[in-house]
C-alpha cells in the first residue's frame, strides 16, 4: 500500500521526530510504502490553511497515494468541522485515514473504528475549547496583576537604603563605588538620589601655627 505521512507540531521549538519514528516503524512493520512525508512545524491544529497539509490534500486528489498516517488526529486538526471535512474528501476519494496511536481507520470494514474518529475528533475540539478558556483566564488575571505572567509589568523595582547611598557620597564616595556596595547599578543609585542634594562634606581646614617669638 502507498503511504502518506503526516507530523504536525504547534511551535517552531517542538519537534515532530517522535510522531515519525513511530509512523515510518508503523509503515515498515506491514511492507507499505512511504511516497512522501508531509510535515508543518509551528502550526496550529486550529489552522486549516498549513502548507504541507494543503500538499498533501492536493496530492490526494491525484491518487498519489492510498492511504494517510497520522500519529494521533488531533496531530491532524482539533476542529471538528475541519478535521471530518477533510478526512471524508479522502475517504471519498478513496484513500484511508489512520490515527496510528488510537486505532482509528476508515476503511470501509471496520465501522466501529470509523464511529470511534467522531467520538475522537470531538475530544480534540473540546481540549482545544478547554485551552482557550485556560488562556482567556490568564488575560483576565494580567488585566489585574499588571502582565501576562501576573508579574508586575517592567524591571523590579531594586531595593536599596538611600540614606545610606547618601551618607556615602556625603563622605565622598563615587557613585561607582556606592553603587558597588549596596548591589546596584550605577544609574540606579544616581537616579534615586538625584532629587534629594547631597550634602558634601566641607574641606579640611588646615589651621597654620604662627609662632610668636619670644624676646
Amino acid at each position: 500500500m502507498r503511504c502518506a505521512i503526516y507530523a504536525r507540531v504547534s511551535t517552531t521549538d517542538q519537534s515532530c521526530q517522535l510522531q515519525l519514528s513511530e509512523l515510518r516503524q508503523y509503515v515498515e512493520r506491514r511492507n507499505w510504502q512511504t511516497i512522501d512525508e508531509y510535515i508543518d512545524n509551528g502550526w496550529s491544529g486550529s489552522n486549516g490553511n498549513r502548507p504541507q497539509l494543503a500538499r498533501l490534500l492536493s496530492d490526494a486528489r491525484t491518487r498519489r497515494f492510498d492511504a494517510v498516517l497520522v500519529w494521533k488526529l488531533d496531530r491532524w486538526g482539533r476542529s471538528v468541522a475541519d478535521s471530518i471535512k477533510t478526512i471524508q474528501e479522502l475517504t471519498s476519494l478513496g484513500i484511508r485515514f489512520l490515527a496510528v496511536t488510537q486505532n482509528i481507520d476508515t476503511d470501509e470494514s471496520n465501522p466501529m473504528s470509523r464511529f470511534l474518529l467522531h467520538i475522537m475528533a470531538s475530544f480534540a475540539e473540546l481540549e482545544r475549547e478547554l485551552i482557550r478558556e485556560r488562556v482567556a483566564a490568564g488575560l483576565e488575571y494580567a488585566r489585574n496583576h499588571g502582565s501576562k505572567s501576573g508579574k508586575a509589568i517592567g524591571r523590579p523595582q531594586r531595593v536599596f537604603r538611600r540614606d545610606v547611598a547618601l551618607r556615602l557620597r556625603a563622605e565622598g564616595m563615587s557613585w561607582r563605588a556606592i553603587a558597588t556596595k549596596l548591589s546596584v547599578p550605577l544609574s540606579t543609585v544616581r537616579d534615586a538620589c538625584a532629587e534629594t542634594p547631597v550634602v558634601e562634606r566641607p574641606p579640611a581646614v588646615t589651621q597654620t601655627l604662627h609662632l610668636t617669638a619670644t624676646a
